[in-house]
């Protein structure tokens, strides 16, 4: 049998460049693989472990739309923009 961690290659989450669209497709397969109950556990385990990364880089992009959204303001003129990010003194 081979070895998972030689013949995996570099994790599609450890790319900075996976899209939030991507990821969220790839995190569907791998649910959808977990659920046909025909893996062994080794392979179980590693997309288990892919997908945990998965939703988390979907996470993380979700919350940085989030941050861009609220940065928005729109100008007199109608137009919208990107505002700095106060720091939140509630926080502290």
């Amino acid at each position: 049998m081979p070895n998972l961690s030689k013949t995996a290659g570099p994790s599609p989450t450890a790319k900075a460049g996976v899209s939030f669209e991507e990821g969220l497709r790839k995190l569907e397969t791998i649910v959808e693989a977990l659920e046909s109950d025909d893996l062994p556990l080794e392979t179980l385990l590693a997309k288990y472990e892919e997908g945990t990364k998965l939703a988390r880089l979907c996470q993380e992009k979700l919350a940085e739309a989030e941050l861009k959204i609220q940065q928005l303001e729109k100008s007199a003129s109608g137009e919208l923009k990107l505002k700095p990010l106060a720091p939140d003194l509630s926080e502290s």
